[in-house]
This record gives structure tokens, C-alpha cells and sequence, in this order.
């Protein structure tokens, strides 16, 4: 629980400090979409990756269990969390399909 808490302040530290503009957090250049896209792309895979070598070590009996409940619960919600993200784009999409030209 403690390193989800922490987790979770260490992400919002890292994007309050990418806000940029006048009175918003501190001045940093820009970060492109694609750019944030592709961090949100490697650290879902860093997250499934670790729950599964978590779940590899804890068959051959060198993992702690909590250790192997806290990585799959962290993957599984970072599953949830992009089928959540695709869903909602592939939404915008059939919406702008709609859209009379």
C-alpha cells in the first residue's frame, strides 16, 4: 500500500512539473503528445512485465508473497486503465465519424 501512495506522489510530482505557463507550476519546455503517449506506453509495459516476472519468481518459491499480490494488482489496474483509455478513444472516433461534413 505505502509504495502505491508513494507511487501515486511521485506521478502526480512528475506531472505537476510538466505544466507549463504563466502561474502554473515551474517553467519546463513542452511535452509533445506523442511523447506522452509513448511514456505512458513503456511504463504499462515496465508494470505488466514486473507483475509477470513477479509471478515467475514466486512459482520457483523466491518471491515474498505480498511482494507478488502488490505487482499483479499494480498490472491488473494498469489493464483496466487502458482498456478504460482505449474504450473512450475508439468512442471519440466513432463520434467524429458521425460529424456531418
Amino acid at each position: 500500500m505505502a509504495t502505491n501512495i508513494a507511487g501515486a506522489i511521485a506521478a502526480y510530482a512528475n506531472t505537476a512539473g510538466r505544466l507549463t505557463g504563466p502561474g502554473i507550476g515551474r517553467e519546463t519546455p513542452a511535452t509533445s503528445f506523442g511523447e506522452v503517449l509513448e511514456n505512458a506506453a513503456r511504463n504499462t509495459i515496465g508494470s505488466m512485465r514486473r507483475g509477470e516476472d513477479m509471478s515467475a519468481l514466486a512459482s520457483v518459491g523466491k518471491a515474498d508473497i505480498t511482494d507478488v499480490v502488490q505487482a499483479v494488482t499494480n498490472a491488473e489496474m494498469t489493464l483496466q486503465t487502458v482498456t478504460a483509455v482505449r474504450d473512450k478513444v475508439v468512442t471519440a472516433y466513432q463520434e467524429i465519424l458521425r460529424m456531418p461534413i
